[in-house]
């Protein structure tokens, strides 16, 4: 958002170039990168294991990366978009000040195309999780998975893919809700057959 309200600035360039390097880097690059340097070299955080919120840090980092990249370019170009139209220009009309502009007329109506993608992100997230799950050595669902395929278990890598499938229906649900509470004039009113 801030890249987009600093448009053409040193903050907006370093944003971009950030989402650029974050969008092209895979998510298994990206945790053994950050494993040599933060566990290895710096000795910050434990590179493998589990159990202390150190231990979490460089797994949700290293997965979250890709979709980060997403969606600052996406909330980018949306507050672009915002700033532009006539309400907002009415607003700064009034005498509103800066901030109060973009945080209460125009974040509001950037984020609907940014939830929408988060929504359908998450997919992506629970797969990467696997991955992510067995570079770092956590014994979660993904490694179970992966066991599971590795001795053809049916049962095991059928329940995943049904979990997934709920986890991603609740999410979706929980999308189209906040659309609502986004945007009070979209209404859902049921069609007449």
């Amino acid at each position: 958002m801030l890249a987009a309200v600093k448009r053409g600035t040193w903050l907006d360039a370093s944003c971009r170039l950030l989402a650029l390097v974050d969008a092209a880097v895979p998510s298994y690059v990206m945790a053994s990168a950050l494993m040599l340097l933060f566990a290895v070299q710096l000795d910050w955080v434990p590179a493998i294991g589990y159990g202390s919120p150190k231990t979490l840090v460089l797994p949700a980092v290293a997965l979250s990366f890709g979709t980060m990249a997403q969606l600052m370019r996406l909330t980018r170009a949306s507050v672009l978009e915002v700033l532009g139209h006539d309400y907002m220009r009415t607003a700064r009309a009034k005498g509103l000040s800066e901030g109060i502009i973009v945080w209460r007329h125009g974040l509001k109506n950037a984020l609907l195309p940014v939830v929408t993608v988060l929504g359908t992100s998450i997919g992506y997230l629970l797969g990467g999780a696997v991955i992510i799950e067995t570079i770092f050595g956590w014994p979660g669902i993904g490694q179970f998975v992966v066991t599971g395929i590795s001795q053809r278990d049916y049962p095991v890598v059928q329940g995943f893919v049904l979990y997934v499938a709920v986890i991603f229906l609740m999410v979706n649900l929980a999308v189209d809700i906040s659309y609502r509470w986004l945007d009070p004039r979209l209404h859902f009113d049921r069609q007449p057959s």
